[in-house]
């Protein structure tokens, strides 16, 4: 999918074995999240959900940012309560088909994720960041209160830290978001694609089965109170315990051998 002033995929799709890499590509806008940019990244990830194969995604974006939030030239152009709640329910679409994906996504970042681009990097499952990235919730700057990047921002960062940043829309650099949890690691700008390319090789060694019980548990149990959050829990590792997945992985450990994953 394109928009008018951009002849390029929105999203570029790259296939390398289990691994898909989802790249936003409107560079010159930083990535910026137009309505075709955001409908683009749905259809995506609504094809990799249906993809059995797939294993691991990773998000990244073209040039020299990651994601600079919603496209403020767009919203600016299109003044109606109208347009303004489908946009934002559509983004909302997006960053739930990210949690709702079987499979773990990563998100690989570099530059700047402000506003909806810094609640990109927290609806993925997992984030890696250069040092010279920067992460802000920066609508406040513009008298915008990033209220849907909070709904996202708020399940990865403590809650006075979440709240600094969203009420003074100031920017923290890499090594300050993977101290307060928005990302796993902050790594030197030359060693991001070896670092991400890591974590998916180990995540590829797990057996897929595993990981769409847990992820889906994961996301699940955190609305729940702690008591039904259990239960739901136990029904889920029964459920999984009874996968090839799991008598290979166990039988191989009592046989201190490699375990050979099928599904």
């Amino acid at each position: 999918m394109t928009d008018a002033n951009h002849t390029e995929p929105l999203v570029t799709v790259t296939r390398t074995g289990g691994r898909v890499d989802l790249c936003l590509n409107r560079p010159a806008q930083f990535n910026a999240l137009s309505d075709e940019l955001l409908d683009a990244l749905e259809q995506a990830l609504v094809a990799i959900g249906h993809d059995a194969t797939v294993r691991c995604v990773v998000l990244s974006g073209a040039g020299k940012a990651f994601c600079a939030g919603h496209d403020l030239r767009q919203m600016h152009a299109t003044p109606t309560l109208d347009y303004y709640r489908r946009l934002f329910a559509k983004c909302t679409v997006v960053m739930e088909a990210i949690t709702r994906l079987p499979v773990p996504v990563i998100a690989r970042v570099h530059g700047i994720a402000t506003a909806a681009g810094c609640q990109l990097v927290a609806s993925c499952d997992l984030a890696i960041a250069s040092h010279s990235a920067r992460f802000a919730v920066s609508g406040i700057n513009v008298g915008l209160f990033c209220s849907t990047p909070a709904v996202a921002l708020s399940r990865n960062v403590a809650t006075k830290r979440a709240f600094e940043m969203l009420a003074t829309g100031r920017f923290i650099d890499a090594a300050t978001a993977a101290d307060w949890g928005l990302v796993n690691d902050a790594v030197p700008d030359d060693q991001l694609d070896d670092r991400v390319g890591a974590l998916v090789r180990e995540i590829e060694a797990k057996s897929p089965a595993a990981l769409r019980y847990g992820k889906a548990l994961f996301y699940a149990q955190q609305e729940r109170a702690r008591s039904d959050a259990y239960g739901l829990a136990a029904e889920v590792m029964a459920q999984n315990m009874m996968e090839d997945d799991a008598m290979e992985g166990i039988g191989a450990f009592l046989d201190k051998r490699p375990p050979k994953f099928k599904s």
